[in-house]
């Protein structure tokens, strides 16, 4: 997104991407492209972003979108007379993204999802239709930027080409290019048998360039009347005109490795001294007529290999977004252009910014990729940013989407988890960035790989994407390797395109670089992955997501080793800014003074509500005088432990039956785990009451209640809001709050009365708010808006509003569920006394029990392996880390037991 903005770059030095490329294709505007003279031309000189109005605390609390202004300095040329009028105008607010990679929307926190789809460029494919083969050439340019152009053979052999559906032979094209039938011969000269069909179909043979260009002009408008010279506009603006078609840089790539090119323009054809000009089109008819006739060294592409797959991330889709708002602007603009007078007319008069407003804003409102922010825990919130989507604008759709697309492919290995995507009907078509997995400039995934060199594993880590794998061999992370990096193993166990094989040290050319760079974060979380089948394993991944924070965080005894990386990455723990020396610490703020003598303030969030209801609570790690080092955790946040990633409790499990409370995966569980507390969560809920003006007159918010007793007023203030810290039930008042009652019309003689009389009080009734069944808790936080505060927007028509916010105790009761890391998962049927449950040897009573059923036929042992190491770390009173496919073996876990029984 930084890239796409390009905010800390001067000017002069500004790349022509992101949002620069946008406005350079744009600009400048010109009437005389529609054949019509204005006088005048709009040129953009350059744009700069105004600081946010407010923080992003100050937006998230009042409701507003953390935004920059977007502004651009324009100029208006006058072509006749050369006079040039200068203009800063003002664009609209583009929402900035905070420093934990997501948006603030009206308030709530929103994260863009970056999408998959296929990569533009040229594309060689088995056709499904006909009974031989026959291939099919497609060349795809970006999304929405020019026409999908196909080629391909009818039954008869004859070469078709299709542009917007329409078709017409191959050759027409290259008359255009200035080919005569000889020519084209000469092209194809050892597959005249794929072209002579297709030069047998033109009725006029060795047509010329002007011909050609009026055959397809009719072929392509049938309604126009045919002309040269908007024949030759029209194939320039379809094919040659880089505003209107654009293979990107990713398909220019993507054409010049397949085709063996090396042009630099994205377009398809040129136009240059009166002539068109080809910058790849010849060369894909050429490789499709050798593919077609079975030449050695020609090959059919793999659609869903991840090398014709590309990333559009979150600054490439908003570009987008705003060159739609754009061109809506440039067609006002040249509305305006010829019907005000050149002489009055300035850039800012002209430009009207409302369509790239709602562009903008209709993304971030309303895009299938704009999604609310998942924060149950820190490492639901890392995976949403982590998160891979087929779905959105320019996309698939879940019906369309068909097997292929959403199976695991040999090249995700690495970069996409084979494991982690949801059950239902999104299977395989929401994915998970593999852990070192990395989108190059191209939207590419690359996946790490340490260079072999002479069968010695070096220190080198190259990233590869997908195409350039395809021509290595690489080992697996674990293969052994002695001090030196050789390989002991006099045959080494690797993959060549996806496939094992087992060659020599000296054949290898790559390594990986960890076991777990196969697997997404979650999934590289579960330990004994390698024991469970993939089904379990993502039942697993998708459940840890939705762990409640817990009062009482505890680590695992048995992790992975990167608990504390994914703590640390997710942005809720808080890390020392500087080395120093802690010198003041309490429940709100940390000073650490570096050993210069300069203080760093770093503040803690407190019981901050998030988007799923959840609690954010920062509590501080370091004491008085503790020496830090930069980068090191000195505050835990929710579902953190030391620093470490903490979703659950480390309990006292049995698998066994028991009296079938614990049939079909039902989960029986000991009365003390809620007397310790130790699955209690906080849920904070936020609770709001406007006051409106209405036909009847202005509602109030007030202590002033009729008909209510003192005891029920007892916990609000003077101005009728609860206090913070009271401890509300279902039904008490949270906010007072009076309306005027309906009343019926007065007869004319009422109203002579009350004329003479004066107006009788009217009389209001009690409208407060109050706490919802199976709400109450203690009062966190209460705010209250008026209209006339600054930056205050509210509903039309409310003059006030009092938000406010209650924190609650969730106790596990009976109807939860509970998983475990392997995806066995139960509802807890029945919570026993702990003198009623089963119990050890020495009288210790189990704290929960599975059913023992619930193993075997699901095949996740890796579950049995964690209890007997989780024994172990009890036992010893330490924890273990065991990495994923590379970590504790049974006949150590054994050695381990065997120590301690």
């Amino acid at each position: 997104y930084a890239k796409f903005l390009q905010t800390g770059v001067p000017v002069h030095e500004r790349q022509n991407i992101g949002l620069q490329s946008t406005f350079k294709e744009i600009f400048p505007i010109d009437e005389n492209e529609r054949g019509r003279q204005s006088g005048l031309v709009l040129d953009f000189l350059e744009y700069r972003l105004a600081e946010p109005d407010f923080s992003p605390e100050e937006s998230m609390e009042k409701d507003l979108t953390y935004q920059s202004g977007l502004f651009a300095k324009l100029q208006l040329i006058h072509k006749d007379t050369g006079l040039i009028k200068e203009d800063e105008v003002f664009f609209g607010d583009i929402p900035i993204m905070t420093n934990d990679g997501s948006f603030i929307i009206n308030g709530a926190g929103r994260v863009i999802v970056s999408q998959i789809h296929r990569s533009p460029g040229v594309y060689f494919i088995k056709s499904q239709n006909t009974i031989e083969d026959s291939y099919i050439a497609n060349i795809i340019p970006m999304p929405k930027r020019g026409p999908w152009i196909e080629l391909q053979y009818d039954n008869s052999q004859v070469l078709w080409m299709k542009i917007n559906k329409r078709k017409f032979p191959f050759t027409l094209l290259l008359y255009i290019l200035g080919y005569t039938d000889q020519q084209i011969r000469e092209l194809f000269k050892k597959n005249e048998k794929w072209v002579e069909p297709t030069l047998a179909v033109s009725e006029h043979p060795n047509l010329t360039v002007d011909e050609a260009l009026l055959q397809l002009f009719t072929v392509l408008r049938p309604g126009d009347p045919p002309k040269v010279e908007k024949a030759i506009n029209y194939l320039k603006n379809l094919l040659a005109d880089p505003r209107r078609y654009d293979l990107g840089d990713a398909g220019r790539f993507k054409t010049n490795s397949k085709l063996k090119l090396d042009y630099d323009s994205q377009t398809l054809l040129g136009y240059e001294d009166g002539q068109f000009v080809d910058y790849g089109l010849v060369p894909a008819m050429q490789y499709l007529i050798n593919l077609q006739a079975g030449r050695k060294g020609y090959t059919a592409d793999d659609i869903d290999h991840l090398g014709n797959r590309r990333i559009r991330t979150v600054g490439e889709l908003i570009a987008d977004q705003i060159r739609v708002g754009l061109g809506r602007m440039a067609r006002s603009v040249r509305e305006r252009m010829l019907l005000s007078d050149p002489n009055a007319a300035t850039p800012q008069k002209l430009v009207n910014n409302r369509p790239i407003v709602a562009s903008i804003r209709d993304f971030f409102g309303r895009s299938q990729l704009s999604q609310f922010k998942q924060q149950v825990n820190p490492l639901d919130e890392t995976r949403h940013k982590r998160r891979i989507s087929a779905l959105g604008p320019g996309g698939l759709t879940r019906e369309r989407a068909g097997m292929d697309v959403r199976d695991v492919h040999r090249t995700h290995y690495g970069r996409i988890c084979p494991i982690e995507t949801p059950e239902g009907a999104n299977i395989g078509l929401i994915t998970s960035l593999a852990s070192y997995g990395h989108v190059n400039n191209l939207g590419l995934i690359e996946a790490p790989y340490r260079q072999v060199k002479n069968g010695k594993v070096t220190s080198k880590v190259v990233y590869m994407t997908a195409d350039k794998e395809d021509n290595y061999i690489v080992a697996q992370a674990n293969a052994p390797i002695d001090d030196d990096g050789k390989f002991i193993n006099d045959l080494v166990i690797a993959r060549k395109l996806g496939d094992p094989v087992a060659v020599p040290p000296t054949e290898i050319d790559f390594m990986d670089v960890s076991p777990k760079q196969i697997v997404s974060i979650s999934t590289s979380l579960i330990p004994f992955l390698q024991h469970d089948d993939a089904n379990r394993a993502l039942m697993g991944s998708n459940m840890q997501v939705q762990a409640v924070p817990l009062l009482n965080c505890e680590a695992p005894f048995v992790g992975t080793g990167i608990e504390r990386r994914i703590s640390k990455d997710s942005g809720t723990v808080k890390l020392s800014p500087v080395d120093g020396t802690v010198s003041y610490v309490d429940a709100n703020k940390i000073i650490i003074t570096t050993d210069k003598g300069v203080d760093h303030q770093v503040d803690l969030i407190r019981f901050q509500r998030t988007n799923q209801n959840t609690n954010l609570d920062q509590t501080p790690l370091v004491s008085k005088g503790d020496k830090v080092k930069k980068e090191q955790v000195i505050a835990d946040g929710p579902s953190s432990e030391n620093g470490r990633l903490a979703l659950g409790k480390n309990i006292l499990i049995a698998i066994m039956p028991f009296d079938g409370y614990n049939y079909e995966d039902a989960i029986t569980l000991s009365e003390d785990l809620v007397r310790r507390e130790v699955y209690t969560s906080i849920q904070i809920e936020k609770h709001e009451k406007d006051a409106r003006d209405t036909k009847l007159g202005p509602e109030k918010i007030t202590r002033d209640i009729p008909g209510l007793s003192e005891a029920a007023l007892r916990d609000l203030d003077e101005d009728g809001v609860v206090r913070v810290g009271a401890e509300v039930k279902p039904g008490d008042i949270l906010v007072g709050h009076t309306s005027f009652k309906g009343e019926a019309e007065p007869s004319p003689e009422e109203r002579l009365l009350r004329s003479i009389f004066g107006e009788k009080a009217r009389e209001v009734k009690d409208t407060s708010f109050r706490v919802p069944v199976a709400g109450g808790g203690i009062v966190l936080r209460t705010i209250r808006f008026k209209r006339k505060d600054p930056g205050i927007e509210l509903r039309p028509g409310v003059q006030e509003m009092v938000r406010v916010y209650v924190a609650q105790k969730r106790r596990l009761v009976e109807g939860d569920k509970l998983a475990n890391r392997h995806g066995n998962k139960g509802i807890v049927a029945k919570i026993l006394a702990p003198e009623d449950m089963p119990h050890l040897e020495d009288g210790t009573p189990i704290d929960l029990i599975f059913n023992p059923l619930g193993v075997p036929s699901r095949m996740n042992l890796g579950q049995i392996l964690e209890t007997h190491l989780g024994l172990a770390a009890y036992k010893n009173g330490i924890s273990y880390e065991t990495p994923i496919f590379d970590g504790i073996s049974e006949a150590e876990i054994k050695d381990i037991l065997e120590e301690i029984i």
